[in-house]
């Protein structure tokens, strides 16, 4: 356990750094820097994140000693006990992260660059449970504060401040996985870090949709079948690990909507829709289901932390063994704010009684191209294309009382000027989305 005098010291080192301006860097920067890995790189890389990440790492160090409501003060976020076991709070996990990059010696050789990209690995680690351990704490919060499902105005404040650090964490996280994976001595063709420049969403949806059925098979004992539509040659750049858990936390509302409200029906189970649409600016991507929607009464608190679906959401005693249906209440947020970090978005569409649509955008989408009932399907097993104009009607027929949740993103990613313009913001906005659009506003990119 550190001195007094040792921690006063750190104390005043995160207040000075955390007061310190971050630094821009565009995408379209970072992928030209990623495609040529070579040594020289990786260095000036790793001396950039020595002095960056301090200073991100000290901003969410300082705001998690001032949350709004005495959200400090719960045991998720100070300590969770498993018997004699304890988690290091999140507080002091951030804290030890900046010790770590603080005190690590100056990055000056290739062995230097090699041990302190080991290091970083093990921060971003060491972060993985932020998340839930968050929600945790939450919970507990909803739980002391009041017993209805009605959630007091003043509580806005804690909804914005768990945005912005989500949002600085996702920024965080992608600039430790950027350096890191540029590590990779055989990456994939049109891979560049974390970026793929020819990902498939077609395949990515394949693959949340199976990790998703596995999840909803372990908790009922069945599952939803899954139709895909759309084209299995088409492909655009974006980050894969991003697209898979929007994906795969839309397709798992999905799940558990439908499962739940046919379980103990003889009507048959309908399936599961995803459609990926191919637009001549945006990539638009359609979750709906037939789960029986949602109240209108609960959709202004569907993308707050405060709010979950789940009739019985789950007690967490200590770190997470896996992933579970529902119940945290941070899914759907949570999947925003990696949509909008690219400049897009996700809208909720829902008709009570029948069914949700979920919608995902990187920019805001003209249309929401839908496939009618009557159109093929690909079943996530298969590829087979789907006729474009299958995805394009002007018309969006739907059946009745069907929701969606729609995910849209820039299908040059990043090449536009517009794009050029949101995109600078990638993980250096410092998760405001002020900075966000604000950069978006301005006629030519920061330098």
């Amino acid at each position: 356990m550190a001195s007094e005098p040792v921690a006063r010291a750190v104390a005043e080192e995160v207040g000075r750094w955390g007061s310190m301006k971050q630094t821009g860097v565009s995408l379209r920067y970072m992928m030209e820097f990623g495609s040529r890995p070579t040594e020289r790189n990786l260095l000036l890389s790793a001396q950039f994140l020595q002095k960056e990440l301090p200073i991100r790492i000290a901003r969410r160090a300082l705001e998690l000693d001032s949350l709004p409501f005495g959200l400090s003060s719960k045991p998720a976020i100070l300590k969770v006990i498993l018997g004699d076991w304890c988690v290091n709070k999140v507080r002091d996990w951030y804290l030890d992260s900046f010790r770590d990059i603080r005190y690590f010696p100056e990055v000056r050789t290739r062995n230097d660059e090699l041990a302190f990209t080991q290091m970083i690995k093990m921060i971003k680690v060491r972060h993985n449970n932020v998340v839930p351990t968050m929600a945790l704490g939450v919970q507990q919060l909803k739980k002391d504060q009041f017993r209805t499902r009605k959630i007091p105005t003043g509580f806005d404040e804690i909804h914005e401040f768990l945005d912005r650090f989500y949002m600085s964490r996702i920024g965080i996280r992608m600039l430790i996985g950027q350096h890191v994976a540029l590590h990779d001595p055989d990456p994939e063709p049109g891979v560049i870090g974390l970026i793929n420049t020819e990902l498939s969403p077609i395949q990515v949806a394949q693959a949340a949709s199976e990790d998703a059925r596995s999840i909803c098979l372990r908790e009922y004992g069945s599952a939803p079948d899954i139709n895909i539509y759309g084209d299995p040659t088409f492909t655009f750049p974006y980050v894969s690990s991003h697209l898979h858990l929007m994906l795969f936390e839309l397709v798992k509302n999905s799940l558990r909507a439908v499962q739940e409200r046919y379980m103990n029906s003889d009507k048959d189970v309908p399936p599961v829709r995803i459609i990926v649409a191919d637009g001549a600016e945006d990539v638009t991507i359609k979750v709906s289901d037939e789960g029986g929607g949602i109240p209108r009464s609960g959709l202004p608190r569907i993308f707050t932390y405060l709010y979950s679906t789940a009739k019985n959401p789950p007690e967490i005693d200590g770190p997470s063994e896996g992933v579970t249906m529902a119940g945290y209440g941070y899914g759907l947020p949570i999947s925003r704010l990696y949509a909008r970090y690219f400049g897009g978005d996700l809208q909720i569409i829902s008709m009570e009684g029948y069914a949700l649509q979920h919608s995902m955008s990187t920019s805001p989408p003209r249309r929401v191209p839908v496939a009618s009932p009557r159109d093929e399907f690909v079943p996530f097993s298969q590829a087979e294309s789907t006729p474009r104009n299958a995805l394009y009607g002007a018309v969006a027929p739907r059946r009745q009382g069907e929701g969606s949740v729609v995910l849209s993103f820039p299908k040059y990613f990043p090449g536009r000027r517009a794009l050029t313009q949101i995109l600078p913001a990638l993980a250096l906005s410092g998760g405001s989305m002020d900075g966000i659009w604000g950069l978006y506003r301005q006629n030519d990119p920061p330098v």
